[in-house]
């Protein structure tokens, strides 16, 4: 028996066990459900990662499962010590399912799904190619420890790079492989279901660093009149760089239909491969047709939850100068002719920072950021971070206009060329914690429409290109915390507005308008409009 049936069956036990202890009567109703909640999330959970440290399992379940610490902790000794137990042989089992190399692509699209969906592939343009998915990968992750290469499970194929940080960005090529091995014909067919007729997993295959920055930080040199000046061997090694980077790009515009940059940037919990899993899947139902790109910082993967997430959280921060650098890079290449850039939970805060950086550099030089950096969508899955701080990113340059003085008769500049989305969900129960730990009035991926004050409402209308997209209907992953994969529905309306560029409310994209500048999914037969 695997790992899941392992979990499943151990889960169904302890309820029935539980159920069947007539001295737990007083906690009895609890006691199942907690059970009955751990074996749900054992046997749904095999694309969560969960913390080891066991009053972590336990504070994670409780929010989960909608109990409190209390309520399964006050009982006699008798069930704390079966408690502790139970948790601590989840855990470890829950961690060895997380050890495997494969994830299942993600479900399809609504629009895609037969009989009367559309192809995913131009059938007039479709031409037989690889299932596989070479992928386009910066990142300021340090390749492996020892330490971490020691903690990964035997049956794994080490990963390229690990949870420290590096002294600089590295770049290269990623291979997603479809398996078990499928033809495109057969991939092509399975990826237009809405169940499948057999297994279409994810695993990540060669893995190849192409080059890499100079070390941080740059060395500088003294002039002859004691001024400190940049090394220029080292200057030199930036540039040429940059220069590879962006003929890596080049080349892959050659056989890409379109001359865009998909760039796709994670959040908290996710390993090197992980985040080249929905790059990949992304990738593959926005139809192949740009340059795949995944730029993966340092989140934190293992270990005690409130240290994971509080080291993922600074490293967040630590890496904001190196995906502004890789913005840059990406952005000035040659032949580019848009940046479409989707940033997922904490993966958001880092990129709007990063985003609101440069786009002070252009300001302040004069220059368009819309037409420099040639950002077109910027979308924002599920975010993590503070409505506050998200905006002050956001609107900051609004209430500067000392910023502004190279801008005629104060006319405010475009930081994008398309517009800003966020998805949102309520319901997101990864974000509850944040929200916990932050002492957080709301967190971004966590507002309904009533949330966002109607002036705070009237100003982004009249900017324009903004819309907050909720999505307040069931849980399709375990937190509700990535439904821009796992729903079908909202990865949908994600695929109209990036591969088709519609508008909301055009056909394909009929969502509920709530508000000036916000909408929802139906939920339960709501009439969109």
């Amino acid at each position: 028996m695997g790992v899941t049936g392992k979990c499943c069956r151990f889960g169904e036990v302890m309820r029935q066990g539980w159920s069947n202890a007539a001295s737990l009567q007083p906690s009895r109703q609890g006691l199942r459900r907690w059970c009955a909640c751990w074996e749900k999330m054992c046997c749904r959970s095999g694309r969560t990662a969960l913390a080891s440290h066991r009053q972590t399992h336990a504070q994670r379940l409780a929010v989960t499962c909608g109990f409190t610490l209390a309520q399964i902790s006050g009982s006699d000794s008798m069930q704390a010590l079966l408690i502790r137990t139970t948790v601590t042989v989840l855990a470890a089992l829950l961690l060895a399912g997380c050890a495997a190399s494969a994830r299942q692509l993600m479900p399809t699209p609504t629009l895609y799904q037969l009989p009367d969906g559309q192809p995913v592939f131009d059938l007039a343009k479709d031409v037989q190619q690889s299932p596989d998915l070479d992928l386009l990968f910066i990142t300021d992750r340090a390749p492996l420890t020892a330490a971490e290469l020691a903690g990964q499970g035997k049956d794994q194929a080490p990963l390229p790079y690990g949870e420290e940080r590096a002294r600089g960005i590295a770049y290269g090529s990623a291979l997603v492989r479809m398996v078990p091995e499928l033809d495109w014909q057969t991939l092509r067919e399975q990826s237009q279901l809405a169940e499948r007729t057999r297994a279409v997993n994810l695993e990540l295959g060669e893995v190849r660093e192409l080059d890499s920055f100079p070390r941080e930080p740059y060395q500088i040199t003294k002039g002859p009149d004691g001024k400190i000046l940049r090394d220029r061997s080292e200057l030199a090694r930036h540039f040429e760089a940059k220069a590879g980077l962006q003929q890596e790009v080049q080349r892959r515009f050659a056989v890409a239909p379109k001359h865009e940059i998909l760039l796709y940037v994670h959040g908290f919990n996710e390993t090197f491969a992980t985040a080249a899993y929905t790059a990949a899947e992304l990738c593959h139902f926005l139809g192949r047709e740009q340059v795949c790109a995944f730029f993966t910082w340092p989140a934190s993967s293992s270990g005690n939850f409130l240290t994971s997430y509080t080291t993922t959280t600074e490293s967040a921060e630590y890496s904001v100068a190196h995906l502004k650098k890789t913005i840059r890079a990406l952005a000035t290449t040659p032949g580019l002719k848009g940046l479409q850039i989707l940033a997922h939970s904490r993966g958001t805060a880092l990129t709007l920072a990063a985003v609101r950086e440069l786009a002070n550099e252009a300001i302040a030089a004069g220059k368009e950021p819309a037409d420099l950096y040639k950002i077109d969508n910027l979308v924002l899955l599920s975010p993590d971070i503070d409505v506050d701080i998200a905006g002050q990113e956001v609107t900051s340059y609004l209430s500067d206009p000392e910023l502004l003085t190279a801008w005629p008769e104060g006319r405010l500049p475009r930081v994008l060329n398309g517009r800003l989305t966020i998805y949102a969900s309520p319901e997101d129960r990864a974000l509850r914690v944040s929200q916990i730990l932050f002492r957080s009035r709301h967190r971004v991926g966590q507002l309904r429409p009533e949330d966002i004050p109607e002036p705070i409402q009237r100003v982004f209308e009249f900017a324009g290109r903004f819309d907050l997209i909720s999505y307040e209907g069931k849980r399709t992953d375990l937190f509700g915390h990535s439904y821009f994969t796992t729903n079908p529905e909202v990865s949908s309306d994600l695929v109209e507005l990036i591969r088709f560029r519609k508008q909301l409310g055009e056909p394909g994209r009929e969502l509920i308008k709530t508000g000036r500048v916000t909408w929802m999914f139906p939920v339960d037969g709501q009439n969109r409009r």
